[in-house]
Formats: C-alpha cells, structure tokens, sequence
C-alpha cells in the first residue's frame, strides 16, 4: 500500500496523513495512561516523542489522524494494515487489519466506528481486501464494542502473546468478510 496523499471524509471527520504540526495535540491525548496500554503502547513522554510517532510509525501507508470536521483537531488514529505490519498471523495478501485509538474526552460519541466504517469501504471498494481484522487484548471492552458495533464477528482467542509494552495477554480476534460488510449495507438500508 502506498501512502496516501488524500483524506477520507465522513459526516462528522476528516481522516488525513499525520503531520508533524500535530505532535503536541497528539501528545495531549497519547500521554493519558487509559489510552496507550489498553492497546499495547506506552504513553507518550514528550511533544518530541509524539513527533517521533508521527515520523515513524504514524508515517506508514493508511494511517490517518482523525481530526473533528468542526474544530480541526486532531483527536485519534485510525490505520489500515497488511502484510507484515498487521499483527494478525497468517494473514493473506488480500486481507488486512484495522487498529484505532482515541483521546478520552472523545469516548462513547461513537466517532471511531464512524471512521472504522470509513476504512472498511477503503479496503472493499478500493484496496480489493476480501476481508478486514480487528483484534483487542482482553478487558479492552470499548474496542470491542466498536467492532460489535461495524460488524466484526468473534474468530478466535490467542493467549500468551507478548504485547509490544513487554507483558503477556489474551488477546481476542475479530474478522469481517467483504460479503458480511455488503450484507450489512443491505440490511441497513432497509
């Protein structure tokens, strides 16, 4: 996948490429402890940190800043990975993974599954993926929600994985075809 240099629009946000203009918004909203290591990141230290994620990892093709269309700011990530980047073992070419995050004063308006749903056309009408994961380490319930809510459906459970923090979890894979997202659509259009 190549980096992209447009944004996707939803009703309430623009999702856009990282810029480094971003670091100490980003930094305000990545250094909560509620945020980072219910994925498996630490929390921020520093706007030069934040600066580093958005030159190195947030610099990665499909990975998006998902900023409020009514104030301009930048307030989670949201990306698209395949291949070797997505954590998912044994995923195939045609398929990938979605991972997303946002700032606490965000949770429960759901923003993040308006831009998961964004990403999910992404990767059936333009990547050609036949079908998109999710996964969450166990007790992160809010990201389950997310993905009960666009339709992801229970795969399997890995126990023992070490997250990128170092500690050992249960972590819990959730997968959507191209056919149940099209299903979906059908169903709520009805």
């Amino acid at each position: 996948m190549e980096k992209q240099s447009y944004q996707l629009v939803t009703e309430r946000l623009v999702l856009r490429a990282w810029r480094e203009s971003d670091a100490g918004i980003l930094y305000e909203y990545a250094r909560n402890p509620e945020i980072g290591p219910a994925a498996g990141w630490p929390p921020h230290t520093s706007v030069e940190d934040s600066q580093n994620v958005i030159r190195t990892i947030f610099s990665a093709p499909e990975t998006y800043a998902v900023v409020l269309k009514s104030t301009g700011e930048s307030v989670g990530s949201i990306g698209i990975m395949s291949g070797e980047a997505s954590h998912v073992s044994g995923i195939r070419e045609d398929e990938a993974e979605i991972g997303y995050w946002i700032g606490r004063p965000y949770w429960g308006q759901g923003l993040i599954p308006e831009a998961v749903r964004c990403l999910l056309h992404r990767c059936f009408e333009n990547l050609g993926m036949a079908a998109v994961w999710c996964c969450h380490y166990d007790g992160n319930t809010k990201s389950r929600r997310v993905m009960d809510k666009c339709g992801f459906r229970f795969h399997h459970t890995e126990e023992g994985n070490v997250s990128p923090l170092g500690d050992v979890r249960t972590e819990h894979f959730l997968r959507l075809t191209k056919e149940e997202w099209e299903a979906n659509i059908v169903s709520h259009k009805e």
